[in-house]
């Protein structure tokens, strides 16, 4: 903390979404006297704050970039919440932004399962359409089968979210939201991959009839890493019911 009450802030984060076109970011800072502080950090004219783009394979619209904050001052008003609760107001964000991703991701693989359909029919190979292809028909039906659980799973959770305070969902749902992300991000590889075989060489033709998928298959990969990796969405769900089951009696 410097004079004045004011904190003095310098450090690097990267692949900050929107931040090349961001005022304002808010900001998970570690300080010495209180631990984790969430603070709302200024750009601002003549501001200490630089932002560097990030090439990324998916859009350059979504202004990915390196933040560097060096001595920028934030006054106590910018502080958000308590002192030293910032880990926790950041975990407690990441069910509703992991939900939010869960619902993008499914509508995404589910539009290119429409394409493949619209594909498979109208695409002839040796005199037939590609749907009249067993294999075709197999791929198909596992996508849908897949995309179709998911949005099961997505349609009971995102119910009891509305059924629940935020602490409730906290307590009690954010171990099924972490399953659910990975079974989504599992789910988005097997439909890029059948997808891709479908539609052949124009699954990597960014323009025409294969562009949903090409570009599907080009970024689907990010939602299994942002806002938890697979890996640790997998153990934090199991962890979670460990930890529900620690009070349940032991079965013989």
């Amino acid at each position: 903390m410097g004079v004045d009450g004011n904190w003095i802030v310098s450090g690097v984060k990267k692949w900050i979404t929107g931040g090349m076109v961001a005022d304002y970011f808010t900001t998970l800072v570690m300080t010495k006297e209180h631990g984790s502080v969430m603070m709302l950090i200024e750009r601002g004219d003549g501001s200490t704050v630089t932002t560097t783009p990030i090439k990324t394979s998916y859009s350059p619209a979504a202004a990915t970039a390196y933040v560097i904050m060096h001595n920028v001052v934030v006054p106590p008003g910018n502080i958000i919440g308590k002192p030293g609760m910032g880990f926790l107001q950041t975990m407690a964000n990441f069910n509703f932004e992991r939900w939010g991703m869960v619902v993008s991701g499914n509508r995404h693989a589910r539009m290119v399962l429409e394409e493949c359909m619209k594909w498979t029919m109208s695409r002839k190979v040796f005199g037939k359409t590609l749907i009249q292809q067993p294999v075709i028909r197999f791929k198909l039906a596992e996508m849908a089968a897949e995309i179709e659980a998911v949005h099961s799973l997505l349609e009971d959770i995102t119910y009891q979210m509305c059924k629940m305070t935020p602490a409730e969902i906290n307590k009690t749902l954010a171990g099924p939201i972490s399953l659910l992300k990975f079974k989504q991000t599992r789910v988005a590889t097997v439909v890029s991959d059948h997808a891709c075989q479908i539609f052949g060489g124009r699954a990597v033709t960014a323009t025409g009839m294969g562009y949903v998928v090409e570009k599907f298959q080009k970024s689907f990969k990010f939602q299994a890493i942002l806002g938890g990796s697979e890996e640790i969405m997998a153990d934090f769900a199991i962890r979670q019911a460990m930890k529900g089951s620690e009070d349940m009696p032991a079965r013989l």
